[in-house]
């Protein structure tokens, strides 16, 4: 079924952005930016954090989070571990969302528009996983470049 797979990916990718995250040496780094890079990478972890717990635990697991999208980008200088344990609660409201998430709900309609156009949950799901690796791969450059 392709919740376990899902499962499973949302997982392994939110680990390694708390791996990612723990990895920078200067803890200031996480909020710097630099020629053509636009966002920190904390800034990009309160997206990605922000942005499942808005579509995956409130919408589909019914959690009373409300989203402030504009302070994604626009809070600085949270502690590392602050960042560190909103992922990994993450990781807990996405696992037991989509434990309780049947294959009817996937062959569903998405129950909000997010895209241009209507999706299913299943297609909405996969989208939110494709998300979370694109910003993942930004901030592993990110560190990589700005945190020496």
């Amino acid at each position: 079924m392709l919740t376990e797979t899902l499962k499973k990916l949302f997982n392994r990718d939110l680990s390694k952005l708390k791996s990612e995250i723990e990895a920078y040496q200067n803890e200031k780094n996480l909020w710097r930016t630099g020629h053509g890079i636009a966002n920190s990478a904390g800034n990009l972890c309160l997206h990605l954090v922000g942005n499942l717990n808005t579509y995956i635990g409130a919408t589909l697991g019914g959690t009373d989070y409300v989203r402030n999208r504009e302070l994604e980008f626009s809070l600085k200088d949270l502690p590392k571990q602050e960042l560190i344990s909103m992922i990994e609660a993450t990781i807990t409201v996405v696992s037991k969302t989509l434990d309780r998430v049947s294959q009817a709900q996937m062959d569903n309609e998405y129950p909000t528009k997010v895209l241009e156009e209507k999706t299913s949950t299943e297609f909405f799901l996969v989208h939110l996983s494709t998300h979370l690796t694109y910003h993942l791969g930004q901030i592993n450059y990110h560190r990589r470049l700005l945190d020496r």
